[in-house]
């Protein structure tokens, strides 16, 4: 019994120590337990239900458990050993029937919540229709009814239904916004996936991608952002208004031969990386470099020319494994062109 006793005073410390060391894993902003959506609401319920089922069941097992330890303890002199008992009809029709009882009472809204969340609201004249694209690291977003396409910050009107459709350009990725729906897969079969979510809060909401895809998984992060119908409307609208050139014919040259062959701004430019319309009104660039600017980030962030320049330096630095080529190494572009590169991109602007 002593030993036992300095073993657990031992390993007593050690165990409070990972406690509060793992208790520090993780974002406040990636958490389940803070939904916004009417299907996190909705899966938030379900862990409510189950965990609850979990903890009467662990109250009645242990208040059993007690009782008996309790009444029927050896007593005091007491040696011989106590009448043997050996089946209970109506004990063995109870704890099978209780069991098969709980199952049920999760298993019924369990049912119902998969039907519901996996509804196809992609006919849904109301719905807004977002066809989601995942590459190695980072989030392509297609309104097909707005003729727009962005990336890394999906924007959404509150109270309404966005229909996603979801596939992949490479390997197997999975898209998951704790605060707003579980988690989806793209599939590298060609098979496309459809989901929904929906909330009545404007914000910033973040995204992650669940699935293990690459040196860079940690980061392939993107964001939501929920905003007011009005809001939405403008930004369609400044979505697709002209975009502004660059003064200077050197650096607009070689911005056009070096980077509008992947990247698009506007209506120029190629489809092979993010579309970079509005970059500078973002959350973040390359997913991970905060912009101050941003509504969401105004802790911790840089200004979106400083990220731009920090990227366009050295992108392997920032994201390793990205397919992205290094304008400074392999492009042969100057520091004074990247640098005008930047602040042309970081006045890239939308209104919402």
């Amino acid at each position: 019994m002593m030993k036992r006793w300095k073993a657990i005073r031992r390993l007593g410390p050690l165990l409070i120590g990972l406690t509060l060391l793992l208790s520090a894993c993780g974002r406040e902003d990636l958490s389940t337990l803070r939904p916004q959506g009417s299907v996190a609401e909705g899966q938030y319920g379900l862990m409510k239900l189950s965990i609850g089922i979990m903890i009467f069941v662990m109250v009645v097992v242990f208040g059993i458990a007690a009782y008996v330890w309790v009444k029927f303890r050896r007593k005091p002199g007491q040696n011989e050993i106590p009448e043997q008992v050996e089946g209970n009809f109506k004990l063995e029709v109870i704890w099978t029937a209780i069991p098969i009882i709980l199952v049920l009472i999760l298993a019924v809204p369990t049912i119902q919540k998969v039907f519901a969340f996996g509804e196809d609201y992609s006919a849904d004249k109301n719905a807004i229709k977002v066809k989601v694209t995942s590459h190695l690291f980072w989030w392509e977003f297609t309104y097909p009814d707005y003729g727009i396409t962005t990336a890394q910050d999906l924007i959404i009107p509150t109270n309404k239904k966005i229909a996603l459709e979801l596939k992949t350009a490479d390997v197997l990725h999975s898209f998951w916004v704790p605060s707003l729906a579980g988690k989806t897969d793209t599939n590298t079969d060609g098979t496309i996936n459809k989901t929904w979510i929906e909330t009545s809060k404007e914000g910033v909401y973040l995204g992650k991608c669940a699935e293990l895809c690459g040196p860079s998984h940690a980061f392939m992060e993107f964001k939501v952002k929920s905003v007011s119908q009005d809001s939405f409307d403008k930004w369609v609208v400044s979505m697709k208004e002209p975009v502004q050139t660059i003064e200077d014919p050197a650096v607009a040259e070689v911005f056009k031969s070096q980077c509008l062959s992947c990247h698009a701004v506007g209506e120029q430019g190629g489809s092979a990386g993010p579309n970079l319309t509005g970059i500078g009104s973002r959350e973040s660039i390359a997913s991970i470099l905060l912009n101050a600017e941003g509504s969401g980030n105004t802790v911790d962030g840089k200004p979106v020319k400083d990220n731009l320049v920090e990227w366009l330096t050295d992108p392997q630095l920032v994201k390793p494994g990205n397919k992205m080529p290094s304008p400074k190494e392999d492009l042969g572009l100057t520091d004074a062109e990247i640098k005008a590169i930047a602040e042309y991109l970081a006045d890239s602007k939308v209104s919402y």
